[in-house]
């Protein structure tokens, strides 16, 4: 390009026309973007318009090298839409996110990632070098890779090479406990992994002392365990002291408590924070939030959540963040939390009998409700499905047992729920409209209530080889 009539320092070029919309030329479509839009999500076009150059004055933009149809689609996400592509426009948009750097299409384009898409978009992400989204789309493959394989030996050999160098995610399993003593340290007090080739459960970690799981925020951020608070005793004494598990390094360290003393409440990890929902303190529900910033090791207040809430069924879809309320009674109200402009928005409301105890999850663009039964057969648990994209709800066909609680543990990895109790963990192939019994494994020998999650541990935790902890992963070639 050339250097043209802009004159001025840089923050005259930026604001010069900021606001004003500016004629795009892409093949043969022309699209009218306001200046101010590409700026703030457009890394190309931030630098264009403060380079100083004719363009930044320019009415009407020529651009090459993308296609207008992931031009189109990086304007719908820039404009907050969140749509579903075909594999065409996938590629196009791939294309895009990396040329014109569009940050936030390529955090999309992550947020796509299925078995469906996830071989194209890490075979394109390789092409066109859009790293993080390569290093999704790789680690969703190697956490299914036994369902992939065929289809994985599709890729070019330094993808394929890349993807099975890494590490899969494990399901672990800890169950409820309040802080020991030194010298009474109880051998129950570990942290588990399900090994499913001997479909059994093998130790993993000790639980530092001091630490509670009992009415605890518990939570993953970034391949790390946090264990927020809890309680002590019969009186539910708050527990202050708050840990942090490092999977790689197989490290305890200690953060600091929140604010606000709180139990029986919300935690969830997200783009290198921590949220802690409602919960209680002297007994009292609270709606209260903080969140914890990972990087400055320090807690502050969010906004409240819409009611006083304890213990909320939380699941995250899409990158979005949704908590599941009971208010009134039989009702269940999902909200979605922004933390971006730190506001709660209701997204939709069911009713449906219940008794207790309820669980969500999130697979693809689909929220999963788990409940009891009506009171009369409490054993018995009901699923409900809410579709994030067309906004409606489905009963799931079927009852699925809720032998001493499985169901309200589950997690997912790739298209596969687990569950468990004392007796059995259990393995469903999620196919959309209902749930289908996959694997059966022994159960966690534990007794008590069981909270789970999905870890990356280091092969030798597995008596494996080991990568070193600090492999940068694959890179795009």
């Amino acid at each position: 390009m050339e250097a043209g009539s802009c004159s001025g320092s840089e923050g005259e070029a930026e604001g010069a026309g900021a606001g004003t919309p500016v004629r795009v030329r892409v093949e043969g479509s022309v699209f009218a973007v306001d200046r101010a839009l590409l700026v703030q999500g457009c890394d190309y076009f931030g630098a264009l318009f403060r380079s100083g150059m004719r363009e930044c004055r320019q009415e009407e933009i020529w651009l090459q090298g993308v296609r207008a149809g992931g031009f189109l689609t990086a304007l719908s996400v820039l404009r907050g839409e969140r749509p579903l592509l075909s594999a065409q426009q996938l590629v196009d948009a791939v294309e895009c996110a990396a040329f014109l750097q569009v940050a936030p299409l390529a955090r999309h384009l992550a947020d796509l990632v299925t078995s469906d898409t996830c071989l194209l978009l890490c075979q394109a992400a390789a092409v066109f070098g859009l790293r993080e989204l390569y290093l999704s789309a790789a680690l969703f493959i190697r956490d299914m890779y036994g369902d992939l394989a065929e289809e994985a030996r599709a890729l070019p050999d330094p993808v394929r090479r890349d993807v099975e160098a890494l590490t899969p995610s494990s399901y672990v399993a800890v169950g409820t406990h309040s802080p020991s003593m030194e010298m009474l340290q109880d051998s129950f007090r570990t942290l588990c992994y399900l090994d499913e080739e001997a479909r059994e459960w093998r130790h993993l970690t000790d639980l530092p002392t001091h630490a509670s799981t009992s009415m605890a925020g518990v939570a993953v951020l970034a391949n790390r365990l946090y264990i927020v608070g809890g309680v002590r005793g019969v009186s539910k004494q708050v527990v202050e002291s708050c840990f942090c598990y490092d999977a790689w390094e197989d490290t305890w360290s200690v953060i600091p408590s929140p604010r606000q003393p709180r139990y029986n409440f919300t935690l969830v990890g997200h783009e290198g924070r921590l949220f802690a929902i409602g919960g209680e303190f002297e007994r009292t529900l609270m709606s209260s939030v903080e969140t914890y910033d990972v990087a400055a090791g320090a807690w502050s207040f969010a906004s409240n959540a819409p009611w006083p809430v304890a213990d909320a069924a939380c699941a995250k879809a899409m990158s979005r963040i949704f908590l599941c309320f009971w208010r009134p009674m039989e009702t269940t109200d999902i909200y979605e939390y922004v933390p971006s402009t730190d506001h709660w928005r209701l997204i939709t409301s069911l009713i449906r009998p219940q008794s207790y105890g309820h669980c969500m999850v999130a697979h693809r663009d689909n929220l999963y409700v788990m409940r009891n039964g009506p009171s009369d057969d409490f054993l018995r648990c009901l699923m409900d499905c809410y579709n994030l994209s067309t906004g409606q709800w489905t009963a799931m066909p079927g009852h699925y047992v809720n032998s001493k609680g499985a169901l309200f543990t589950a997690v997912v990895r790739g298209d596969s729920a687990f569950t468990v109790n004392r007796m059995l963990t259990l393995e469903y192939s999620i196919l959309g409209d209902r749930w289908k019994p996959r694997r059966e494994m022994k159960g966690f020998p534990r007794s008590g209530s069981v909270t789970t999650f999905l870890l990356r541990l280091p092969r030798a935790s597995r008596n494996q080889a080991t990568p070193p902890p600090d492999a940068p992963g694959p890179s795009p070639r």
